[in-house]
């Protein structure tokens, strides 16, 4: 606990949109059916729910996941509702989870992606007529997206931290 906390300049809206695309562009991959694929979009909807409630909440998530839906060609509203549901639990545990640093906030967002999976394969075990369970490798996904998590907090935080080196014409 001995390391310094830095204000963070306020998050540009602009970032806010071009981080989405870019998470939505890396979840168009033709990755097929490779097993243990991260789901980019969920990343960054619940670091962006977490660290800009304000910003992006339960709309941008269901956006978000009626563009994965037509993606997928899955059923209209699966990802809509995982993501709905995923911005309002990260909104709702945001205060406690930044207080750790974000190892140890990836232990708390990853019920969260664990969520956005089991409400994805019970909307396909209770549509489908010919659906079968997966495999217990289907919930990889979820555990290389919480792998992931430092990483894109230390991304996404980027633009906002402030210089270290101390300059006198700056007020703060």
């Amino acid at each position: 606990m001995n390391h310094p906390q830095y204000i963070l300049l306020p998050a540009n809206s602009f970032f806010i949109v071009l981080s989405l695309l870019a998470a939505f562009m890396l979840n168009l991959f033709p990755w097929g059916n490779v097993v243990g694929v991260p789901d980019f979009v969920a990343l960054v909807l619940v670091f962006w729910s977490i660290h800009q409630p304000r910003k992006v909440g339960i709309g941008v998530a269901f956006v978000m996941g009626v563009l994965m839906d037509v993606h997928d060609a899955v059923y209209l509203g699966e990802n809509a509702l995982a993501f709905t549901l995923l911005s309002y639990f990260a909104i709702s545990i945001h205060r406690r989870v930044l207080w750790f640093p974000p190892l140890v906030q990836s232990f708390q967002v990853f019920p969260l992606f664990l969520g956005v999976q089991l409400i994805q394969l019970a909307v396909r075990l209770l549509l489908s007529t010919d659906a079968h369970f997966p495999g217990w490798l289907f919930f990889l996904g979820c555990i290389l997206t919480t792998a992931l998590w430092p990483v894109a907090t230390w991304l996404l935080l980027a633009p906002q931290r402030r210089a270290v080196d101390k300059d006198d014409t700056r007020p703060i």
